[in-house]
């Protein structure tokens, strides 16, 4: 991996080892792709404040998130299907994550199941949580993810219905899917790697639904179910009934609007993530970094505030910090990384956001992540 640089070199090889279907599931957004594309180009707007003779020889890029500490401020997101991008890419991800010091969440649409994950790594992880109507399936998801020891629960709360992602209807990830035609099976068999990897892999179907589906090998079954579970008329009264099942921190993810933001604050979670599902869902809204910052001012101060959409290096880490981020998710940079090489390119991911957020760090006159607000951007 000597040549790989950045997170767009490992994009890049990415695209080279997985077949289109999954690479594009993993690179577009929804409709005409215009949130997608703000997300990225709004952070880049943001300048940085060049300082110099400052002594930066101790910069330390550790923090805490949730109380716990983490070697930099950094999550890797809840990333639907990442098991296909590479064999049992769940535990190879949560694996890297864990040896670089940051939680890992693991999506309710992953491959590897929760228990699949609890067995392979040494550490707890996050479980994120989709609210779907049947709700005896979702009070044992939780239960599963208590018994797992998994240190958070993550709520999305921004795919009560489903933006399409024309990307995907033309590879046919539809409902009910189409994924098995002629041109993706030659395209399977051009990439021989990921197909050994796929078929020794443990599963090859979301595994957190094996046993609520009559044939969890039926791909149209599971695409059916899952679609008509998803529950519009979820609303901030059920965040009562998962406190009463969940004992533990519970962080909102999909918030993007200040009066949410608030009321997030009212039913006691712990934090919230600003974040528009990467450009995914509600094309047409604004970037996720246009509104952290008036989110941060208004409830900064009474939970913690998360970031997430768009961030592609460690610079684009420090501009969210700077307009209030307390930490940061990321989905598609370490996706990039497993896609591209298993768990060592997940490590990769990680090393090169470390050190570009360091040296960035450095350049500005700062030697900690406490010390990171907007005065180190260009007013």
């Amino acid at each position: 991996m000597k040549h790989i640089t950045c997170i767009e070199d490992l994009r890049l090889e990415h695209k080279r080892n997985v077949p289109k279907a999954f690479f594009d599931y993993v690179d577009h957004g929804s409709y005409s792709e215009d949130t997608f594309r703000a997300n990225t180009a709004d952070l880049q707007k943001l300048k940085f404040r060049q300082r110099i003779l400052v002594d930066i020889a101790n910069r330390d890029t550790s923090t805490t998130i949730l109380g716990e500490k983490a070697t930099l401020p950094l999550i890797c997101a809840p990333v639907g299907s990442t098991g296909l991008q590479y064999g049992d890419g769940e535990i190879h991800a949560c694996r890297a994550a864990q040896a670089a010091g940051i939680p890992y969440t693991l999506s309710t649409m992953s491959i590897n199941s929760i228990e699949d994950v609890a067995e392979n790594v040494e550490k707890p992880f996050w479980f994120q949580l989709y609210v779907m109507k049947d709700r005896g399936f979702i009070k044992e998801l939780i239960e599963r993810a208590i018994k797992a020891k998994c240190s958070a629960l993550v709520l999305t709360v921004d795919l009560q219905v489903i933006g399409q992602r024309h990307a995907d209807i033309k590879n046919g990830l539809s409902v009910p899917p189409q994924i098995l035609n002629v041109k993706n099976l030659i395209d399977f068999m051009s990439k021989p790697g990921w197909l050994v990897r796929t078929l020794k892999a443990k599963r090859r179907n979301f595994g957190n639904i094996a046993g609520f589906v009559k044939n969890t090998n039926d791909l149209g079954s599971v695409a059916e179910w899952t679609a008509s579970q998803f529950d519009a008329s979820l609303n901030w009264k059920d965040l009562d009934w998962i406190r009463s099942i969940w004992p533990g921190k519970i962080v909102i993810k999909g918030i993007h609007d200040i009066e949410d933001a608030r009321e997030a604050v009212k039913v006691g979670a712990q934090a919230m993530v600003v974040s528009n599902h990467g450009g995914r869902q509600l094309d047409g809204a604004p970037s996720s970094i246009s509104v952290l910052p008036g989110i941060a001012d208004a409830v900064g101060s009474e939970i913690e505030v998360m970031f997430d959409s768009g961030i592609r290096s460690g610079q684009d880490v420090m501009r969210a910090l700077a307009l209030g981020a307390k930490s940061c998710m990321i989905g598609r940079a370490y996706i990039y990384g497993l896609g591209a090489y298993g768990g060592p390119g997940v490590t990769k991911a990680l090393d090169i956001l470390r050190n570009e957020l360091s040296v960035t760090m450095g350049l500005c006159g700062v030697n900690s992540i406490a010390e990171i607000d907007r005065h180190v951007l260009v007013s």
